[in-house]
């Protein structure tokens, strides 16, 4: 664990690997373990890897409030010029994809390469799924948290993934190093809410990929459509029979297209 000083707040990082430095920001409800070795164990030996955790999650600042997309996008602008980093390939997901589309809006000096994945931005033709959550937000008002760890665990992956016990036990080993209140899950739900890139995405110029599983149930395969569609010149990546986190389920694949599309030269 390492901990970065910015203005007035701190963010819990790790740094490792060798290469041109990749920032990967996670999603919501989400830590730096949730990213998983099965994934970043081939990035880090292609890239310099930061993953950090947002504020309210682990030893990152205390949450009080709402927050919003571009305030967490300004978190990851602070913590790369804090770490003395000009330039960055950039990994989103979910709604860490969002605060990659604002970081990349308002500080496009800093974007080397950008991928998004399995994310949303808002707008017209943007959607949320259609999966039932009556039984992850009962859970989760119960305080059962066994209990709603698994409702949101076949929520963001697909039926066959969510069957594996191997991945199970990973999201129990996971939650019990690292827990997300959920006041702050909260919190990043508004942020979310509120999120609506569409009409300044055909100002980004960072080369960009787009992937998204073809049964995202959280968000689904329209919105990285529609993305890739006004993002200019993106590229779009579509995993058949992939859930939300895409990284989980197809791990290897997942490193190899972002490295394909971050070192090949423009």
């Amino acid at each position: 664990m390492a901990l970065a000083q910015l203005q007035g707040r701190v963010l819990d990082y790790e740094r490792a690997g060798e290469g041109p430095l990749l920032l990967a920001i996670m999603g919501m409800s989400g830590t730096q373990l949730h990213w998983g070795e099965p994934f970043l164990a081939p990035l880090r030996e292609r890239f310099e890897v930061v993953v950090y955790d947002h504020r309210g999650v682990g030893a990152s600042s205390h949450l009080d409030g709402p927050i919003t997309i571009a305030e967490m996008a300004e978190d990851a602008a602070a913590l790369l010029r804090v770490l003395g980093i000009e330039r960055a390939h950039v990994l989103g997901i979910s709604m860490g994809g969002m605060i990659a589309q604002e970081l990349v809006l308002a500080n496009p000096q800093l974007v080397e390469t950008l991928t998004l994945g399995c994310t949303y931005c808002g707008g017209p033709g943007s959607t949320y799924g259609s999966a039932d959550r009556d039984e992850l937000y009962a859970a989760m008002q119960a305080g059962d948290r066994e209990r709603a760890l698994r409702a949101a665990f076949e929520l963001n992956l697909s039926p066959e993934a969510a069957a594996d016990p191997e991945l199970w036990r990973r999201v129990l080993e996971i939650a019990a190093r690292r827990t997300v209140a959920v006041p702050v899950i909260m919190a990043q739900l508004g942020a979310i809410a509120g999120h609506d890139t569409s009409a300044r995405l055909a100002q980004v110029r960072a080369p960009t990929l787009v992937i998204h599983g073809s049964v995202d149930a959280m968000l689904p395969v329209e919105n990285g459509r529609l993305i890739a569609s006004l993002v200019p010149g993106a590229q779009l990546e579509i995993l058949d029979g992939v859930g939300h986190l895409f990284f989980w389920e197809q791990p290897e694949r997942s490193a190899d297209l972002l490295s394909a599309h971050a070192l090949t030269p423009a």
